[in-house]
């Protein structure tokens, strides 16, 4: 490579210690304004950059990556999630894609658990009549919500944030099964007192608490449709942190309009940004803008992976995180 710096194109705003050593060691682009780049800046930048640093907003397809000029030659991503990115596509024009995996775990658990105290607890509607002036005081049968300790936790994909929840279910005492493509090595489910369903429409009837933690992909897209739903305790609340098109909302919402889920808790929706109104008119279920991730220390994590992918590539060696295409 020449020794001129590397033209890089950042497509959001960062926190600014990444932006300013993205600004230091390349000659890069940022996204001052914060404001999303529609499909055409997307392919104005993949037409003039080297390297482009994209989030999960924006759809790097087969369509708009036929317009990627000979320049570019790296798609760093900044984010664990790639679904976002035509990996094949990309593979063919000869652009590499890494991400930034791994980082997230630990405050994408602490969110997971704080949707299951505040959807099974009722935070939400205790601060609604609180906040609102409707709150008479202290009473021994109003805010009634349910203990965790005990309950089962069912977890949808036991990756590392799978495993984060789990452990943080333990301390909370309730019991933790899981369905994975496979199961986890015997010493980690030792480790965290969990048990290995292999079948999902088995496990569902367990559980007290359904908690996603899976990638979306052709196979677990609507993995949580009605006929799974149904298969759950009306009794149950269904919590994602994960991808929203996992779960069918419609399914959802009919599910909870008949009172055959007692909640959910979603930081991620189908639609994205577009969020059912159905569901925010509904006092048990309580929603996030997807922010199990929004922490400052995680959000410069991020950042230094996307920077250690960049100038390992730079360098002429194959980047810590780059993603294989699917042969």
């Amino acid at each position: 490579m020449s020794s001129s710096k590397l033209s890089v194109v950042v497509t959001r705003r960062l926190p600014k210690p990444v932006e300013d050593r993205l600004a230091e060691l390349f000659d890069a682009e940022l996204n001052v304004n914060d404001v999303p780049f529609t499909q055409d800046q997307l392919i104005n930048a993949i037409g003039r950059a080297d390297i482009l640093v994209p989030t999960l907003n924006d759809t790097l397809d087969a369509h708009v990556l036929a317009e990627a000029g000979d320049q570019l030659k790296l798609i760093a991503n900044y984010g664990s999630g790639y679904d976002h990115i035509d990996i094949e596509a990309a593979d063919a024009r000869g652009i590499m894609v890494t991400n930034a995996p791994g980082l997230l775990s630990e405050d994408s658990a602490d969110m997971t658990l704080a949707l299951i105290l505040t959807v099974m607890r009722r935070f939400k509607e205790g601060s609604a009549a609180l906040q609102s002036g409707n709150w008479k005081g202290w009473s021994p049968s109003t805010f009634l919500g349910s203990s965790i300790g005990g309950k089962t936790l069912a977890i949808i994909g036991m990756g590392r944030v799978g495993m984060a929840v789990a452990r943080r279910a333990n301390a909370f005492g309730m019991k933790v099964v899981y369905h994975n493509r496979s199961a986890v090595h015997p010493e980690i489910e030792r480790n965290l007192d969990a048990t290995y369903i292999e079948n999902l429409e088995e496990m569902l009837p367990m559980a007290d608490v359904l908690s996603l933690h899976c990638p979306n992909t052709p196979e677990t897209h609507h993995l949580m449709n009605a006929d799974r739903l149904a298969l759950m305790k009306p009794t149950a609340f269904i919590i994602n942190t994960a991808r929203g098109q996992v779960i069918d909302e419609d399914a959802l919402i009919a599910a909870l309009e008949v009172e055959k889920l007692a909640g959910a808790g979603l930081d991620v929706f189908e639609k994205g940004s577009e969020v059912n109104p159905k569901l925010c008119d509904r006092d048990n279920v309580m929603l996030l803008p997807h922010m199990a991730s929004a922490t400052t220390e995680a959000r410069v994590d991020m950042g230094e992976r996307v920077i250690l992918n960049i100038k390992t590539f730079e360098l002429g060696h194959r980047p810590p995180d780059q993603v294989i295409p699917q042969r």
